[in-house]
């Protein structure tokens, strides 16, 4: 089985994690002391398809180990995030 190198990339707004295809490892997320933190993470820009939506309390740091290959992205990675301070994606 080929391996790959893993990155990360952090975001504190909406946008793209990553351009191109790629496999999400694990996600990390701060979230903000008030509001209902959440963040859906896309293929195809933000009019692109879920592959994952989460929700989350305040005042939390939550870790998201995502099993096996993790989740494979054909297009590429969006992130659409609600009250949290900062998410860092982990992709290979």
């Amino acid at each position: 089985m080929a391996m790959s190198d893993v990155f990360a990339v952090t975001r504190t707004d909406d946008g793209s994690i990553y351009g191109q295809r790629a496999r999400v490892r694990q996600i990390v997320a701060t979230t903000a002391s008030s509001g209902s933190p959440a963040i859906v993470v896309k293929d195809g820009g933000s009019g692109g398809t879920t592959r994952l939506s989460m929700a989350f309390t305040t005042s939390d740091v939550v870790t998201v180990n995502i099993p096996d290959n993790g989740i494979l992205f054909d297009t590429d990675v969006y992130l659409d995030l609600t009250d949290c301070d900062s998410v860092t994606f982990f992709l290979s």
